[in-house]
């Protein structure tokens, strides 16, 4: 349940612990107010898509790209305006220069999951704030410049998801007034729990180390992990982080052999990396089964890698399988493979 407690009177408090803040404030309530706009534009489009019946997916596929196009203007005027170093966007193939002296750049992804609205499923923007240059990004480990990264989770409940190093907090938005208020205490992502999301229509497509560790949760108690699984899938990367932070277990989504796969799907400046830093505020971790994923450099601004994030203990377990530890236990290495998550 709501606390009573507005966004700006959470950030207001953590301003005063720490000097050179107001800035980095002044960001995130951009965001979040171009959240708020963006999230009642959805409901009022959204009413169109009723009269989408069967043979109307070229008409739900094209309001979805105008929403998509209308969600990037939203978000690029309201932090145009604002004196920030560059705006990145994943829906575009450059970044925005702003103010080169400017101590913070934004990365976003304004409207994740757009594939989710005809069917009414959860949606987001998703976005990190970082104390760098254009020149920066590609010269350091992202998450030694990422100040803040969170989430807009528009579904039946507007709620913004934060970190700023402090812990990761969820805010509810309030309809009536406009706000978002804090729900409840500092997220802390639940161990032990038995819950895994991954897209199984590629099984086909992955590679060994990833089929054994499917393979493994499905046998259940009988199997090598000896507990039974659920599978969980919303194809809403938000609507994935929310759930594993509330209810733990690991999320995966590997590079596998389809053309243009290979390093997965989802991009690390505007995907991966916000929530490696929202998980790991949580409790959680990240990593493309290798490698933690704020420890990444930047070789592209568009560059994809495999993600796995979740409760430690989880992900943990996945990455014992790319290593071979897992498998070799219950299985011949005679089919060896290359790794899970990286080529």
């Amino acid at each position: 349940m709501a606390t009573g407690i507005r966004l700006e009177q959470h950030l207001a408090s953590w301003v005063q612990t720490g000097g050179g803040r107001q800035e980095l404030v002044s960001i995130i309530l951009v965001i979040a107010s171009a959240g708020v706009g963006l999230a009642n534009m959805i409901s009022r489009r959204a009413m169109s898509w009723q009269a989408v019946g069967p043979g109307g997916d070229d008409q739900a596929a094209g309001q979805a790209s105008s929403l998509d196009s209308l969600a990037q203007g939203i978000f690029r005027e309201a932090l145009g305006k604002l004196k920030i170093s560059f705006l990145a966007s994943e829906k575009s193939g450059d970044l925005l220069e702003i103010d080169p002296a400017a101590k913070f750049g934004v990365a976003i992804d304004p409207l994740d999951g757009l594939s989710n609205i005809a069917t009414n499923t959860s949606i987001g923007t998703i976005f990190s704030v970082l104390s760098a240059n254009q020149d920066d990004l590609y010269q350091q480990k992202l998450g030694a410049v990422q100040q803040a990264a969170g989430f807009l989770f528009y579904g039946p409940q507007t709620r913004l998801v934060l970190t700023c190093g402090d812990g990761s907090y969820s805010f509810l938005l309030n309809p009536d007034d406009g706000h978002f208020y804090l729900d409840g205490d500092a997220l802390k992502i639940p161990a032990g729990q038995h819950e895994f999301a991954i897209n199984t229509s590629n099984y086909r497509f992955w590679d060994d180390s990833v089929r054994c560790f499917i393979d493994d949760c499905i046998a259940g108690e009988s199997g090598p992990l000896g507990e039974d699984f659920n599978m969980r899938w919303n194809a809403s990367l938000v609507a994935e982080a929310f759930r594993i932070l509330v209810r733990g277990g690991v999320f995966l989504y590997p590079g596998d052999s389809r053309p243009g796969f290979e390093s997965g799907r989802l991009r690390l400046l505007f995907e991966a990396l916000p929530l490696a830093f929202i998980i790991e505020q949580a409790g959680g971790m990240a990593s493309d089964g290798v490698a933690r994923i704020r420890d990444m450099t930047l070789a592209s601004l568009q560059e994809r890698v495999p993600l796995i994030f979740g409760s430690e203990d989880r992900v943990q377990e996945v990455i014992e399988y790319v290593s071979g530890e897992a498998a070799t236990n219950t299985r011949f290495p005679l089919f060896e493979t290359r790794s899970l998550f990286r080529n």
